[in-house]
């Protein structure tokens, strides 16, 4: 049996196990998920033994070990070195090689939902490690790319790097999270991106953006999946925007993963599935 393993801490809020276990029983795979929650200060010596056995196939980086796993890896994919972090390991012939995973995944769910992207206006709320990874696909498909964030340093910073790689094709632009200039680039896009944490589970009342800055005609995707339906989907669909659950970028990701690690088509409705039945308790 081959197995996986999802690093972080904690990790016992993840859906990623069931996710890939379900995908791994439809295909008849001899391979296992398994969670492991590794503290900051154990990480080198986890990739050194567990992570450099040959049963070891893959895996997936979670907070707070994105940035710091890189230092412990053989190899890093460009695309992954570019975003500064990576979310997913393949074992390559005994090298362990890191990838980044995130923004693939939320660039197909928002193909999937809003069509062909290039003249896309996109205004992106965050500017962390998620963040990052979905900015740097985005900058490669839109038309613009609006970085909004509390701290506007870091949104100066993430556009600046953004807009330095030779891959970029959007006009990418920061401002700060403030209500009246977020409201006016709102008013000017046609997509909305979650790219923090508000409103994930316990704390599910929270939300990046109020309800009277959305409109019909916008199309509103968040990155968090738990719950299903955030606040920000709520009140997105009571203005008349369109939605994108971050359940999509988790199974795409996840997928995009899957298929590295098994060299199979993974199949998507099936982990799908899996995640939702979890997460609404069936």
């Amino acid at each position: 049996m081959r197995v996986c393993y999802l690093l972080g801490y904690p990790v016992g809020h993840s859906m990623s196990g069931v996710m890939h276990n379900a995908a791994f029983r439809e295909l008849g795979l001899d391979y296992r998920y398994e969670l492991k929650s590794v503290p900051p200060d154990e990480l080198g010596a986890l990739v050194a033994t567990e992570l450099r056995r040959t049963d070891f196939a893959g895996g997936s980086v979670t907070i707070p070990h994105k940035i710091a796993i890189i230092e412990h890896l053989d190899g890093v994919d460009p695309s992954a070195l570019r975003i500064g972090a990576v979310n997913t390991i393949v074992n390559e012939d005994g090298r362990l090689k890191g990838y980044n995973t995130d923004g693939t995944g939320a660039l197909m769910g928002l193909t999937e939902a809003y069509g062909r992207v290039e003249e896309a206006r996109v205004v992106m709320v965050g500017a962390g490690g998620a963040a990052r990874a979905i900015g740097y696909h985005l900058s490669t498909a839109v038309r613009e790319l609006t970085i909004a964030n509390r701290t506007l340093e870091r949104a100066e910073e993430l556009a600046t790097s953004l807009s330095a790689n030779p891959e970029c094709r959007a006009t990418v632009r920061s401002i700060p999270l403030e209500r009246e200039t977020l409201r006016a680039a709102i008013e000017e896009a046609d997509t909305l991106v979650n790219g923090t944490p508000l409103g994930m589970h316990p704390r599910t009342n929270d939300t990046p953006v109020q309800k009277e800055m959305l409109h019909p005609g916008l199309l509103v995707f968040d990155m968090v999946y738990n719950p299903i339906k955030t606040r920000l989907l709520r009140e997105a669909e009571e203005a008349g925007a369109a939605t994108l659950p971050g359940v999509n970028m988790l199974v795409y990701q996840g997928a995009t993963a899957f298929k590295m690690w098994t060299g199979e088509d993974p199949p998507v409705e099936t982990m799908k599935a899996a995640v939702v039945g979890a997460l609404r308790g069936s």
